[in-house]
This record gives structure tokens, C-alpha cells and sequence, in this order.
């Protein structure tokens, strides 16, 4: 596995990833990242590079404009069923829309299970890959994000959502 950290225009992305497929990412710290992981994967050796093929190129791509470019990256994280439900919808919301909560919720196979969409980004470990920054509450106003509102508004501004 590979970890690496990443400068963003809202603060340093870290990342683990297995070959071409992203296990964890984060704006916080590389202990909370490892932390993140699987029960399978904490035990597995990571080496720290100064880029992860293929990700780190998309996620600059990302960055430089090209706002469809998270959407070629794959991801997988451990989680129950419903959080996996909700990751994959998040993963389809198009980049430069937003989705409620309980649209989420919907989409995840549940129309009732509104707090367990929001569970399922607060317990997302792979910020802004499954893009859990692209769910806002009823009516548009922005909700919560892990990293800041600051952080959330800025990568919607970016996609052209706001």
C-alpha cells in the first residue's frame, strides 16, 4: 500500500491507496488516515511516495479545473450495507450538483433512513473522492462537513454548484 500527502487549495490531502484504488483519504492527519482503515488493511505494510500513480494525477487534474476527473478513481472502504449503498450514490452525483440528505437516503435504498445518510458521510473515509461534499440539507443550505463548511463551500464553488 501507499500513502501519500497531497497540497490542495483547502489543505493537505493524505491518502492511501492500493495500487490504483484509494482506501483512505483525509484532511486531517496521516494517524487519523491509518486509523480510517479496514481491520484487513491496518495490519498491511504501507511505504510513503511522493505520488500515487494514476490518483495523484487525477486528483491534480481535479484541482487544475478538470472537475469530472474524481470519478475515474476507485475507491473501497469497509463499512455495512447501507454505507455502502450511500458511497456508491455518492459516487454517481455528478460533479457540480448536490443531492439532499434524503435524497441520499433514497438512493441508498431507504427513503426512512434520512440520519443514516448522514451517518454514512460523516463515517466516509474517503473525503472527496466518494464525494460526500456534494450533500446538502432540504432546502440547499449546506448541512455539516468534517473539515469545515469553509472547506465544503469551496470545493462546491469549485464543481460550479454555488
Amino acid at each position: 500500500m501507499l500513502l501519500s500527502t497531497f497540497q490542495t487549495p483547502i489543505g493537505t490531502l493524505n491518502l492511501i491507496a492500493d495500487e490504483h484504488v484509494v482506501l483512505a483519504a483525509n484532511l486531517s492527519s496521516v494517524k487519523a488516515l491509518k486509523e480510517s482503515l479496514s481491520q484487513e488493511d491496518s495490519v498491511r505494510e504501507i511505504t510513503s511516495v511522493k505520488k500515487i500513480p494514476v490518483i495523484t494525477d487525477l486528483l491534480t487534474d481535479y484541482f487544475d479545473g478538470d472537475i469530472a476527473a474524481l470519478s475515474a478513481i476507485h475507491v473501497r472502504q469497509s463499512g455495512g450495507h447501507f454505507s455502502q449503498e450511500a458511497w456508491k450514490a455518492m459516487k454517481k452525483i455528478r460533479p457540480g450538483k448536490v443531492i439532499s440528505y434524503a435524497e441520499l437516503a433514497v438512493r441508498a435504498g431507504s427513503s426512512a433512513a434520512i440520519r443514516a445518510a448522514g451517518s454514512a458521510c460523516a463515517k466516509n473515509a474517503i473525503v472527496l473522492v466518494v464525494p460526500c461534499h456534494r450533500i446538502v440539507k432540504t432546502g440547499g443550505s449546506l448541512g455539516n462537513y468534517a473539515y469545515g463548511l469553509d472547506k465544503k463551500e469551496w470545493l462546491l464553488r469549485h464543481e460550479g454548484a454555488l
